[in-house]
């Protein structure tokens, strides 16, 4: 985090990718070079060698005849030694060539091969397509299930609502993923170090809800599952609206404070940085949301092992239990346990597995959401059944008594 002076009396709070301050860093020293070369320019008749941008560093200017040295550059995490000098002559030429080379004089990093650049490429081009492929299979088959608890009147219950709530937060991060990736890579020619639009802050703000709205409805299916066990499958309807207030309230407020926060003290970029500490604002609900779900599964786990081991449940009741347990059970570990693991770790530890499991594996999780909970539902597979064995009873109908008029007539 570095910390910036500010024109207002609060400090303004700059967090920025490690990548990106290489970029940002050399910005500001060719600004300032060029703004000294500018008023040089600006006083005839110097001889010898002018003020030049080497691209790293800046060479104030020197008589015919004289030799200077400049450190290496201050970024530690791109070069390894900091304290090494480079020399440049001023000849009746010009200046000389950087003497030793700054990949020598300041031993920078190891940046690897063309072929391990390549690799790196494809390897970033083949997620992409795959996590592309997940969340439109996923948007497809979510939207299919929204449409199928919503047109069929005898699946409408506060259960089945619940569901729809959390088929839309997955609707929504799957958008939101393709508008981030729309609006921040769409032109490589557009510096994203720098880029710092109106857009792309709406679609940064607009994904972090997404995320959020997700991952408060992965805590209200966890909460109404404990809430069906603990009542025995009697649940008041007084619940939903502080159910709703949760998946869509929380996040809203929570990404609203977090925008206002940003505007005050760390308006800069594009907001898609995870180094500030405003990020806190974001992560510590999903946090939140991970941990209490995670301790939900393991308390709904124990529940339904006692009460299917109980001898003196009923049959009815007990099928109920086994229904809950592989249509929630199933759910929970793979949408909430291997979150826990990557939340113990900061942000940049185990990269490639957290990308790997949220992009890639994370993109087909609506999939399999409206998989387990709708396509494999006993309950939507009779209403689908009974629906469609009526229409096609109503078109032999018709068509019945379309061949009968043709032959009175």
């Amino acid at each position: 985090v570095i910390l910036l002076p500010a024109p207002s009396p609060s400090p303004k709070v700059r967090g920025t990718h490690p990548d990106c301050s290489v970029v940002l860093h050399f910005q500001k020293k060719e600004a300032e070079c060029l703004e000294r070369i500018r008023s040089e320019s600006q006083t005839p008749g110097q001889e010898g060698c002018p003020t030049q941008w080497d691209g790293v560093s800046c060479w104030p200017a020197l008589p015919p005849g004289q030799s200077r040295a400049v450190a290496c550059p201050d970024i530690l995490h791109v070069f390894t030694k900091s304290k090494g000098l480079i020399q440049r002559n001023c000849t009746e030429w010009g200046w000389s060539p950087p003497s030793p080379p700054y990949h020598s004089a300041c031993q920078l990093e190891t940046l690897g091969s063309d072929n391990d650049t390549a690799a790196t490429a494809r390897h970033f081009v083949t997620m992409k397509v795959l996590y592309t492929c997940g969340y439109s299979t996923s948007l497809a088959a979510l939207l299919l299930a929204i449409g199928i608890f919503s047109c069929f009147r005898k699946l409408h219950c506060t259960r089945n609502s619940i569901h729809v709530h959390f088929f839309t937060s997955f609707v929504l991060r799957g958008t939101a993923v393709f508008i981030k990736d729309g609006v921040l890579f769409s032109d490589e020619s557009i510096d994203h170090c720098t880029m710092s639009t109106v857009t792309c802050k709406a679609a940064i703000a607009f994904f972090q809800y997404s995320v959020l709205a997700n991952f408060c409805w992965l805590l209200v299916e966890g909460l109404f599952l404990q809430t069906l066990l603990l009542l025995t499958f009697t649940c008041d309807r007084s619940y939903t609206c502080g159910y709703t207030l949760l998946g869509w309230g929380v996040p809203m407020v929570t990404v609203g404070v977090w925008v206002l926060t940003r505007l005050q003290y760390d308006n800069h970029g594009c907001w898609d940085d995870y180094s500030s500490p405003y990020w806190w604002v974001i992560k510590a609900p999903i946090l939140l949301a991970i941990f209490v779900n995670f301790l939900i599964f393991l308390n709904v786990t124990r529940m339904l092992a006692q009460k299917i081991r109980c001898p003196d449940l009923s049959k009815t009741h007990k099928q109920q239990y086994l229904r809950l347990t592989k249509s929630t059970l199933l759910l929970i570990p793979l949408l909430g346990v291997h979150y826990v693991v990557f939340a113990l770790f900061p942000e940049h530890v185990g990269v490639h597995a957290r990308l790997y499991f949220e992009l890639v594996l994370g993109s087909y999780q609506g999939f399999l959401v409206a998989l387990l909970y709708c396509f494999l539902n006993g309950e939507v597979q009779a209403e689908v059944r009974r629906n469609w064995g009526k229409w096609q009873r109503s078109m032999e109908s018709n068509v019945f008594n379309l061949a009968t008029q043709d032959f009175t007539a």
